[in-house]
């Protein structure tokens, strides 16, 4: 079980990495939590005007999720590499050096699932874009991709990355949970909008 444990270990650790955060603060933005949803996102970095900061973060928050299951793939094998990879979408979610208040979780869930495999992962990208072309909503984009991710796992992979999928996608709706208000009561902002909340 050693495997299991230092994979969770390694996936936690380069998930917390708070890309958005550091990438703003070196570049003298100061704290990105500050402005927008205070999300540590690339949407709500991208509310400080560089949009090169913004796709920094977004490849960032993805890579670190793809590496955690990359190296623990090469080191352990897939089950491991599994674990690496749902302990990362929790690391960047929770992450203990931001007192457990991370972002929400989407291109991490991206990175994973193109790691482990990548017709999911490709899948949930082409769902996102098609959501987001026709209702220009990036949350109601996100939540559809993820709550169909469980069913393309178990299509392409089988039952353990369904279930894996299951854990991170029900996780990602809790971070996206005033979205879903806003969403129910019209008031979410679409794509483009001043008021849209980071996902």
């Amino acid at each position: 079980m050693i495997e299991y444990a230092l994979a969770l270990i390694l996936g936690y650790l380069l998930g917390s990495i708070p890309f958005g955060l550091v990438a703003t603060r070196l570049a003298g933005l100061g704290d990105v939590r500050a402005i927008g949803s205070g999300n540590i996102g690339a949407t709500n970095v991208l509310r400080t005007g560089r949009r090169d900061l913004a796709a920094l973060t977004l490849v960032g928050d993805s890579g670190k999720g793809a590496v955690a299951v990359l190296i623990a793939l090469w080191l352990w094998g897939y089950e491991p590499a599994m674990v690496a990879g749902v302990a990362a979408f929790f690391g960047h979610v929770f992450p203990v050096w931001l007192g457990f208040k991370g972002g929400k979780g989407v291109a991490t869930y991206i990175g994973i699932l193109l790691a482990l495999s990548w017709p999911v992962g490709l899948s949930f990208c082409a769902i996102w874009l098609l959501v987001a072309f026709l209702s220009r909503y990036s949350s109601l984009s996100a939540l559809t991709a993820a709550a169909l991710s469980p069913v393309l796992a178990l299509i392409f992979s089988g039952w353990p990355l369904a279930l894996a999928c299951l854990a991170l996608t029900a996780v990602l709706y809790y971070t996206h949970r005033t979205n879903i208000a806003r969403l129910r009561d019209g008031s979410e902002t679409r794509i483009g909008g001043k008021k849209e909340a980071a996902s």
